[in-house]
This record gives C-alpha cells, structure tokens and sequence, in this order.
C-alpha cells in the first residue's frame, strides 16, 4: 500500500468527498493510507477526542497537521496535555458567554457597519459578493478583539481586504497542501521552505509579531491574549508563543465562521421555502433594527436551526482532525486499533452519513426543532467544534457572530442569488477550509 492516492486526493481538495463514498460503500471504518483510519460514528467522535479517565491517554494530535514545523513554538492547539490545559483556562476567560455580552458593543458596531456599507455598496450594484463581505466583518471583529485595534483590519472602512488578511486566507490554502505533502515525508523541503520565509504562513506570522509587540505596549485590555500576556511569565510565554497563540486566534476566529455564513446564505437563497419562514421569524420579532442584540437573537429558534443545519451541510471544517493511537493501542467505536495508527472522523463523511441522518442531502432545519419525520437522527453524530477537552474554544463567538450577523442581515435585506452563483457549492475544493468562489446575492433594502 502506499499514501499517493490520499495526497493525490489532498491535492486535488476532494479527499473528504473521497473519504465519505468510501464509508458510503464499506461502512463505518475505511483505511485511506496504509496507517490512516477514518471513522463515522458519534461514538468514534467521542472516542478519539473526548474526555478521558485519569490515568488515560488522550489520543495524540498528528504531527503532519499540527506540527509540521518543528522549529516553531507551540501553540494552544498543538501543546502538550498539561500546557494546553494552562493555556487554555487564561484563553478560556475571553469566550465566556459573559465575556461575549461584555463584548457586545465591539461585535455590534462592526456588524452595523457591514449594513451600512452594504446600503452604500448596492446604490452603485445590487448585486453584492457576500463571500468577501463576511470575511471583511469577522476579520475586522476577530482584529479588534484580539489586538484591540480600533477599526479591526480595516476591511468594512475600506471595503476592501487589507493585505494581511489576504495573506491569511493564503496561508490556509497553502496548509492543506504541505499536509498532503507532509505525508509523502518531504518535510526537509517543507521546514526550508518555511525557514527561508517563502510561504504565506511565516509572512502571516511576522506581522502577528509585531502586532503582538504593539499590544503588549497597550497595556491591560479585557481583549482575547489579555489572559496570556497577564500571565506570561508564570506559563513561560516568550514572545514566539504568544505570536504562535495570536496566529491562531485571528486564523481560527475569522475564516471559518465567514465560510459558515457563506455556506447559510447560499443554503437559504436555495430553499426559498426555509428563508420565508425565517424571514418571518425574525421580522416579526424585532420592531426596529436596534432590538436586534446578542440577547434577543438567541431567542430566535428557528434561525439557530438553519445555521445547525448549515453546519451540517456545509462544515467548514470538512476534513478530519488527525489525531494518533495512544501507547498499547485503544478501542474506537467497539473496534482495536494499534499505537500510532492515525485516526480522525471527517466532518463531511459523518454529517452526509445515511446511518445518522434522514435523507442526508437534504437541508431541512426542522431536524433541529424535534419534527417527527426527523426522530430517528442521531443529532449528536454532527460536532461542528469538535468534543473533550480540545474542542474549539471559539464556539460562543462564531454563535454570536453567526446569529448577529445573519439575522441584521434577514432583518434589513430582501436576498437572492445572482445567476452565476446558483452552482456555487458545485466543484468546490476542500483543504483545511474551503476553496470557496464569489457569493453574489442580489441585496434589496426592506421598506418598512
């Protein structure tokens, strides 16, 4: 056996869709390489990445995904047990459903921008790429959140992206590809490549420096890397780890929650069915645009089941969270597998799987409000942010942003998509994100 035709896969971004006909033919467990197992189960969710008694082991993260490059500090996402564990309850602080109401105005001011700018942008054309609009607002939010820097990156002032955050979304581009590399074991080349600052990545992570050097010069602030700078000694933070932290943050928390909207919207605008309904909902809970707040939107039950539903259909994620067999090897779903066997559940296979799901293919939000047709899903087979201990700490802002930011959306704009983006999910290539085309919806003001 040998990896090529995964990294052939990987190359070509399909390999989730690869991974999800080859459970859809042999069943629960399929092998991709000659060590790689993929699995689709809740219960291989829980298995691989959950919780696990003292004195277990977790299952390790893959080098190949989350370290490749031995030469940098570590991160949050790549620590070892007892760092990550540190690490994550000075981080934890700033995602609290707390922090997230004390963050509100901050949140809420670059989402009423991104409604007026829109207002602005469809005087000239009415027919606007959400695609960039969603990635101007929650970079701009996640640069203010975690930098404090006023205006975020500037993207919703100038309309435009600020070429940081274009360096970003290439470096995530660029990741999915040395992975694929990664397994062919040409990491020397990899490794030089990095070293001698030819990729995105080591670009993206020299402004990131220096904008952590700004705000450690900023003095106390209640923002995202407060927790680590406050504590940096005590943890035995150098510069490097906090830039390794704050790389994170900004990458994590801006680029996949814009995916998500993108993927919504388009769901929605091809279910004219479903967005009636939550047009409903929405417009006649809100008299005024001002009502609309982190508070009341979480009241709006059937949106938070379109944006569930969204997830399913289009994770963000759709690829696998490669983690390694623990020593003596352990059980995944009622099956033995050996030390050092690379494991994962991907996101797209598990959520498409028949087993879990009534007519899969089907975007019906109503599988999340109890509809009877729907009883036999297994709800719990989706995990969008993963489970146990290493699971996204972002989830309650990218719920908050999501659940802002599309119903300020519903609630101003009739929507509906322009003729070349009726095929936008048709082709697209998946790496670490999606590889995703232009989003152009037709954008009319509601007249009230």
């Amino acid at each position: 056996m040998t990896v090529l035709p995964r990294t052939a896969w990987v190359l070509r971004g399909r390999l989730p869709f690869h991974v999800s006909a080859l459970h859809e033919r042999y069943g629960t467990v399929v092998r991709i390489a000659p060590n790689e197992l993929a699995f689709s189960s809740p219960q291989a969710w829980r298995d691989i990445y959950g919780h696990k008694k003292a004195g277990e082991e977790e299952f390790p993260k893959f080098k190949g995904t989350y370290k490749v490059f031995p030469h940098l500090p570590t991160s949050v996402i790549n620590s070892d047990r007892q760092e990550h564990g540190a690490l994550r309850r000075q981080l934890s602080h700033g995602f609290s459903d707390r922090s997230m109401r004390e963050q509100e105005p901050i949140i809420g001011s670059y989402v009423n921008l991104l409604v007026s700018r829109l207002n602005d942008a469809i005087k000239k054309n009415s027919s606007q790429n959400l695609r960039e609009w969603y990635n101007y607002t929650t970079f701009d939010i996640i640069g203010d959140l975690s930098f404090g820097a006023d205006g975020g990156f500037g993207c919703l002032q100038a309309s435009d992206y600020h070429p940081w955050v274009q360096l970003i979304t290439k470096s995530i581009r660029q990741g999915g590809i040395i992975q694929g590399l990664y397994h062919l074991g040409l990491t020397g080349p990899i490794v030089w490549a990095s070293k001698m600052g030819l990729l995105a990545d080591t670009k993206h992570r020299s402004i990131v420096h220096e904008k952590v050097a700004e705000r450690m010069q900023a003095g106390e602030r209640p923002d995202f890397l407060e927790g680590l700078i406050r504590k940096k000694d005590e943890l035995k933070l150098d510069h490097g780890h906090l830039t390794m932290n704050a790389s994170l943050l900004v990458v994590a928390g801006s680029e996949t929650t814009a995916t998500l909207l993108s993927g919504a919207t388009f769901l929605l605008l091809t279910h004219p069915e479903v967005l009636k309904k939550l047009e409903q909902e929405v417009r006649s809970a809100f008299k005024t645009d001002e009502e609309i707040t982190l508070l009341s939107v979480g009241h709006l039950s059937y949106m938070l089941a379109c944006l569930n539903e969204s997830l399913r259909q289009y994770p963000p994620v759709a690829t696998g969270l490669p983690r390694v067999g623990p020593k003596g090897g352990a059980l995944i779903d009622g099956k033995f597998v050996p030390e050092d066997t690379i494991v994962s559940v991907f996101q797209w296979a598990v959520n498409h799987d028949k087993h879990y799901w009534t007519d899969p293919k089907t975007f019906a939000p109503e599988r999340w409000m109890s509809d009877p047709k729907y009883k036999d899903d297994e709800l719990d087979a989706m995990q969008p942010f993963s489970v146990g201990p290493r699971n996204c700490i972002g989830r309650n802002l990218a719920y908050a942003e999501m659940r802002l930011i599309l119903a300020k959306l519903v609630y101003n704009f009739d929507m509906s998509l322009a003729e070349d983006s009726r095929n936008w999910l048709r082709g697209q290539k998946a790496y670490t994100v999606w590889d995703k085309p232009a989003l152009n919806v037709y954008l009319k003001p509601v007249v009230r």
